[in-house]
């Protein structure tokens, strides 16, 4: 059995190029008890507010042997309002407390006046917004004292108001703020299969130099109100051979980084998310022989 990514001074504030794992609860004392062979394991960040109690417990524990991602779902990085000035601060305690190599944030909004929605929703991709959404970015990292990744979003709906692509609006946030990007393989194909447009093109014109995590999760699919197909980024059931496939195309570009697979609803047993973590390490593998193989040759 491979060892753990135990915690080096060499290896703070980069994840490594491996498969991780959410870090959920009901597996606290099974990972701590095996120390199992997973590459880092990622935690939303709201999760973790809290001062103290168990959670805080068990992660500082679990934090000692392995790399650790914090991922937000609350920031409301692309909401037309001011950033919320108290969770942010709550989110920077959180960062100082347990210095995670990543940090990580949706291109979404989830806020409204002082409700907190249940909902990662989408932006429009125009000028306005896109000046929005790099001063938001701009104050996170600001605040946080470190560059934070973007992840590309799953869709539903499209903006008539929208006059770029999600590529060139993605890429132009990462120039203009600095900041890294999340690639969600998974939110690539439903985005895709929900808008009509080709999944392959798109993640070939993706900007991977900007890439620092990449993300794998399954979906579910229902019909929408005309019928058609329409895919949700459910995170409650194994990745699928399509996304398995977009990932391996995506690797050809991107090289070996590290990898999540999502499961937050409906989580199974841990030896089941170790499955998913196995693929998602093998393909990894295979794309780090077939570079050197390929700088052998020549």
């Amino acid at each position: 059995m491979t060892a753990p990514a135990s915690r080096t001074p060499s290896s703070l504030g980069v994840l490594p190029a491996r498969a991780g794992l959410g870090l959920k609860p009901r597996h606290y004392g099974e990972i701590l008890q095996a120390l199992p062979p997973v590459g880092f394991f990622e935690v939303h960040a709201e999760n973790y507010m809290g001062d103290g109690g168990p959670p805080h417990r068990y992660l500082e524990r679990i934090r000692a042997h392995y790399p650790l991602s914090v991922h937000g779902v609350g920031l409301s990085i692309g909401g037309d309002q001011p950033l919320d000035k108290t969770h942010l601060a709550r989110l920077r305690r959180l960062i100082e407390r347990y210095e995670p190599e990543s940090f990580s944030e949706h291109l979404a909004w989830s806020t409204h006046d002082t409700v907190f929605l249940n909902d990662l929703l989408p932006v429009p991709y125009d000028g306005p917004t896109l000046r929005r959404v790099c001063e938001h970015v701009d104050e996170v990292q600001e605040t946080l004292g470190r560059r934070m990744l973007l992840e590309n979003p799953s869709t539903y709906i499209a903006f008539e108001q929208s006059d770029m692509s999600e590529i060139d609006f993605l890429r132009e946030i990462a120039c203009r703020a600095g900041c890294g990007l999340l690639l969600d393989v998974n939110n690539v194909f439903v985005s895709a299969t929900n808008h009509a447009y080709d999944a392959t093109a798109y993640l070939d014109a993706f900007p991977v130099e900007y890439v620092g995590e990449i993300h794998l999760a399954g979906f579910v699919e229902d019909q929408g109100d005309t019928g058609d197909r329409l895919l949700i980024d459910a995170h409650g059931t194994p990745v699928a051979d399509i996304v398995w496939r977009l990932f391996e195309l995506t690797l050809r570009r991107t090289g070996p980084v590290a990898t999540l697979i999502e499961w937050d609803n409906d989580v199974p047993a841990f030896p089941t998310l170790m499955t998913e973590a196995r693929k998602a390490d093998r393909a990894l593998v295979t794309e780090r022989y077939r570079r050197r193989a390929v700088l052998e040759f020549t």
